[in-house]
């Protein structure tokens, strides 16, 4: 059985309790439909180690399995996808770390017990940009990061023509602010009521995202 806690000082100074297993599932089911789609994003705004997020991804790494595994690059191109639709912020900067790590692991156990030798370093490498991008350390009550005290920015991951996609960046507190409760973008995945990004990126292929310029 997993701990819900690290340590007695953690729960005293930040009110961390992890939520279980058993619970996360519960919660989710009420979402199924969600859930299993690939692209539908989610947020967790305060995702510990990523309990939450974990499970999520699971389901939607299962449904690109079932769809796509004969074709490679198409279970690359819709994992990917897959992982752009997941957003976390903790104001732990060493959950925000193992919640990224254990959300790499999901995705690169599966990739690899599916393709063997066959793998891409740049799919791993694109893999782990987003998670960079999309989990991040930060308190999700100021919406800025604890140490900088800068504000979150969050990444908005469009899939275009394929195997392209289109990047914007989005200041996290006017998301919030201008869209219902930490529901970040529309289904037509667009930032609800928001007309212009800080920052609009060109389309990039997806094996390629470390391309951009990290920021």
């Amino acid at each position: 059985m997993v701990s819900q806690v690290k340590s007695k000082k953690r729960v005293t100074d930040h009110g961390e309790v992890f939520t279980s297993e058993r619970e996360v599932n519960a919660m989710l089911d009420l979402v199924k439909q969600e859930t299993e789609r690939i692209d539908s994003r989610f947020l967790e705004p305060a995702c510990g180690n990523g309990n939450f997020l974990v499970e999520v991804l699971r389901r939607k790494l299962s449904i690109v399995e079932a769809k796509y595994k004969k074709s490679q690059l198409e279970f690359e191109r819709y994992a990917v996808v897959a992982i752009s639709s997941i957003y976390g912020v903790d104001i732990l900067d060493d959950n925000a770390r193992e919640c990224r790590e254990r959300l790499f692991k999901i995705f690169n156990e599966q990739y690899t017990r599916l393709y063997k030798a066959k793998c891409k370093e740049d799919c791993r490498t694109s893999v782990r940009f987003l998670l960079n991008r999309n989990i991040l350390w930060g308190d999700a009550l100021d919406f800025t990061n604890p140490e900088t005290k800068k504000p979150i920015v969050f990444s908005e991951w469009s899939a275009i023509n394929g195997s392209m996609l289109k990047r914007r960046d989005y200041v996290f507190k006017f998301l919030v602010e201008q869209t219902h409760q930490f529901s970040m973008f529309n289904d037509e995945g667009n930032a609800g009521a928001i007309d212009e990004p800080i920052k609009d990126y060109p389309l990039m292929h997806f094996l390629k995202l470390a391309d951009y310029v990290a920021d």
